[in-house]
């Protein structure tokens, strides 16, 4: 039997993170993988994006979930890090991030800015909040609203499969319990949104 590669693992990690089996574990290691190469160079290095774009991604992270003064936001935990390999290692998820980064770089140019990251703030929370709900589909936004529930989805799993997503949530982990108690804000929401 062959060894497995680092290389291997990650195309195997990115494989079941696309057809939405990916596991905790799985995810774990993958923040592992980064934080590897984050020590080795001071530095993460993007393995699938050019610098430009994982620029990008870094704002995109940290706007889907930004720091809260308790915790740190998506960029802390890793999130572009953890994107940028899982992409290295599929070529369709690649292709989702470079063709959703150009399509939100090209529609902020009709604005003025050369690209999303020059842009001031209102116009980037000006284009989020056009691309991030499907009411504002058209043919025009639609590719930018698929792309960006991509980059939504892949952001907060990244941050709360994180050690800091998870200290954030209070995860113990799978520990035994003499007694469960359903927390009553979770039960008001349920009745709240319940039709009973």
């Amino acid at each position: 039997m062959s060894e497995v590669t680092r290389r291997d693992l990650l195309q195997r990690i990115a494989l079941s993170f696309a057809a939405g089996q990916l596991s905790l574990e799985a995810a774990q290691h993958v923040h592992g993988i980064a934080a590897e190469e984050k020590a080795a160079h001071g530095v993460y290095k993007p393995k699938g994006l050019n610098a430009h774009e994982y620029k990008t991604l870094e704002k995109l992270a940290d706007y889907i979930v930004p720091p809260d003064g308790v915790a740190g936001g998506a960029t802390a935990a890793g999130a572009p890090e953890w994107i940028d390999l899982m992409a290295s290692q599929n070529p369709q998820l690649l292709a989702i991030y470079t063709g959703g980064i150009a399509w939100l770089d090209h529609a902020i140019q009709r604005q003025g800015p050369a690209s999303f990251v020059d842009a001031s703030v209102p116009q980037q929370t000006a284009m989020l909040d056009l691309i991030a709900y499907r009411k504002n589909e058209s043919p025009q936004l639609g590719p930018g609203i698929k792309f960006f529930e991509w980059a939504r989805k892949m952001v907060v799993d990244a941050y709360y499969t994180s050690a800091i997503g998870i200290k954030d949530i209070g995860y113990m982990g799978n520990t035994a319990l003499s007694k469960f108690e359903v927390p009553q804000e979770a039960i008001d929401y349920a009745l709240k949104r319940s039709p009973v």
